[in-house]
């Protein structure tokens, strides 16, 4: 077995000159924590991203952009200085030869003086390999999660799979499950949003390692800490799937919150995604604003206001501050209650709706025709269709919530022939027979 050391002329005299055990505590030694055996075994590879990564980003690049046209070109496994010159001819020649002789010193390159050629090392071709797939999953929110089933996936096909490889993704999953119940709980509808349309990409990378999770569940030879990991990762993506009803709730709870603008039919969400596509909100008070604002000062008047009242506090005369008997309060019943004549027209338009219905029917239809502020007030009260916890109070609301229709919305806009309305949001109404509400309710 050969000793591979790392070469220090690069590091800091600080780094390059302590020894591991001064990392450590006095009475522990690094020979004695398994981990810092299992990393010594590949100081060659930490020695090949060093050269790599130290220094300036732009130098990394270049050296990357070198190392990544050496190993490019598949046709030979030998290329001479001639070739190479001529494939990097856009690089300076000096810059060139300063990154070849780091390559070289590090083991990413080898030169065989014989032959007068170069010869990329399957370190090099490893470490490439790994920043390659990084590259390929990009920088989009759910690109760590691709990244980490993909490594799951390889391992998995090739049999070296580790318990290591599926805490990766477990600890990934179990971020993400933190990350929408702190969406959820801050009650932000903008916060909600963003965080549901990544959970929708998050759980389509779940269906994809379903598959390959069950595969390492199944595995005979796979040892007893790596089954637990995949049974670790199989609870979390079945916590990741059920927060669907969450957000639902959340959002219909925000939606009945909602406060809209006299009969115009915006809200003030819409009033805050405004405001957000604004690129200077600074802008939109110019003009606005026709006299400078004057600061206030305190003037002498206030001054002696303020020091007669300190001067005459002491001799204000003693008043009776004991409260008054008390006296029993009217009490008045009001016998009738009123509501909305908008919610009890709709109320009354969706009775009729659910006596002559056989099938599911669109949601513009029902809607339209009406103005744009009706249409946006009825939209608005869909989502309390089917909801149990509004079904169990009482009031106009409550009792739309037990009409037996079921409201499907869909991920896109229709276009409607209407003066008021031109595109609303897809989604169908269904009637829910007294055979399939029993079904439920047992």
């Amino acid at each position: 077995m050969h000793t591979i050391q790392i070469d220090t002329k690069s590091l800091p005299v600080e780094e390059s000159s302590r020894s591991l055990q001064s990392y450590f505590k006095s009475t522990v030694s690094p020979e004695d924590v398994e981990q810092v055996f299992i990393l010594k075994q590949a100081q060659l590879l930490f020695q090949g991203f060093t050269a790599l990564f130290h220094g300036g980003g732009n130098g990394v690049l270049v050296r990357f952009l070198v190392l990544r046209e050496l190993v490019a070109d598949v046709s030979s496994s030998q290329l001479s200085r001639a070739e190479i010159n001529q494939k990097l001819a856009y690089l300076d020649e000096d810059s060139l030869e300063t990154v070849l002789s780091r390559l070289r010193s590090h083991h990413l390159l080898l030169w065989d003086a014989a032959k007068s050629v170069y010869r990329v090392t399957p370190l090099a071709r490893s470490i490439l390999a790994a920043i390659d797939s990084l590259l390929l999953s990009g920088t989009a929110d759910d690109a760590d999660m691709g990244y980490l089933l993909s490594q799951v996936a390889g391992a998995h096909a090739v049999g070296g799979i580790t318990a290591e490889q599926l805490q990766h993704l477990l600890g990934r999953l179990n971020e993400l499950t933190e990350e929408f119940r702190d969406a959820i709980a801050s009650g932000s509808e903008f916060r909600l949003r963003l965080a549901q349309e990544k959970w929708h990409s998050a759980c389509d990378w779940v269906e994809k390692g379903s598959t390959i999770i069950r595969a390492i569940t199944a595995d005979t030879l796979a040892d007893a800490q790596t089954h637990r990991a995949a049974q670790a990762i199989g609870r979390a993506q079945s916590t990741l799937l059920n927060m669907q009803g969450m957000f639902s709730r959340a959002l219909n709870q925000i939606e009945r919150q909602r406060v809209h603008l006299g009969q115009s039919g915006l809200s003030t969400t819409d009033i805050k995604s405004w405001l957000l596509a604004q690129t200077d909100l600074a802008a939109l008070a110019t003009g606005a604003i026709v006299a400078p604002v004057k600061p206030l000062f305190v003037t002498p008047a206030e001054m002696i206001d303020v020091a007669e009242t300190e001067l005459l506090a002491d001799r204000i005369p003693t008043i009776d501050m004991s409260l008054p008997t008390g006296e029993y309060a009217r009490v008045s019943v009001k016998e009738t209650t009123t509501q909305a004549p908008e919610l009890d027209a709709w109320l009354h338009c969706l009775d009729e709706l659910v006596g002559t219905m056989q099938h599911a029917v669109s949601v513009d239809t029902v809607l339209l025709p009406t103005t744009f502020a009706v249409a946006s007030y009825r939209a608005s009260l869909l989502p309390l269709l089917g909801d149990e916890s509004e079904a169990a109070l009482q009031g106009a609301t409550a009792a739309m919530a037990r009409l037996p229709l079921e409201f499907m919305p869909q991920d896109a806009l229709v276009a409607v022939d209407d003066p008021h309305v031109a595109v609303m949001s897809a989604g169908t109404l269904t009637p829910i027979t007294i055979i399939e509400i029993n079904t439920k309710n047992e």
